[in-house]
């Protein structure tokens, strides 16, 4: 189990990665007001140009949902802290190493649970008929 420093050092780590994500997505959202995407749709001559437009409209867009997904899981891990329950596996409820956590601060499963998951959940089966 985590000792209440280990604790405090993760619970710090995910604050201020918060409000590093928090800053981003102001920034990004107020950088997208800006018009930037918009003007270099409407200038868009051909299909390709449109296509190019497109994609950084996506890639914006894919950036802002990681960084929100990201928030979301910082979320869930301090709820964890605050329940009790942070740092234990939440499918077999062992320990998950300090050392996995100060990586991976919102893990919520141990590495062995985790490839299992990311094994059956990734769709990095064989496809069939």
């Amino acid at each position: 189990m985590l000792s209440n420093e280990q604790i405090r050092e993760l619970k710090n780590t995910l604050d201020n990665r918060n409000v590093d994500l928090q800053e981003e997505i102001r920034q990004e959202l107020l950088q997208s007001e800006d018009q930037h995407y918009i003007d270099l749709a409407g200038q868009v001559h051909d299909l390709g140009e449109a296509s190019v437009a497109d994609l950084l409209v996506d890639l914006q867009l894919t950036h802002l949902d990681r960084h929100t997904l990201e928030v979301r899981d910082i979320y869930a891990a301090l709820t964890r802290i605050a329940a009790g329950t942070y740092g234990v596996c939440v499918e077999c409820n062992v320990p998950i190493e300090f050392h996995r956590l100060k990586a991976y601060p919102t893990a919520k499963r141990c590495r062995p649970c985790q490839v299992e998951y990311e094994n059956s959940h990734a769709g990095g089966g064989t496809p069939s008929l």
